[in-house]
């Protein structure tokens, strides 16, 4: 399968610079999924900011209605 990198791109919503992953969503994925964690389009731009990716913050967002 081809990788979509440039496509990717403009919608990653990651703010964290020096990520060797971004637009990489299959690296990114299994990154995060390995730490028990979502990448960071899971998460509205505000939660996604304070770069808390885990699985019992995103049950928080959604229990807020946040996402």
């Amino acid at each position: 399968m081809e990788c979509k990198k440039e496509n990717n791109l403009d919608k990653c919503n990651c703010t964290y610079e020096p990520c060797s992953r971004k637009g990489i969503c299959c690296d990114c994925l299994t990154y995060h999924l390995k730490q028990r964690q979502l990448p960071a389009c899971c998460f509205p731009k505000d939660a996604e900011r304070t770069y808390n990716r885990s699985f019992e913050h995103f049950t928080e967002l959604v229990s807020k209605r946040k996402i």
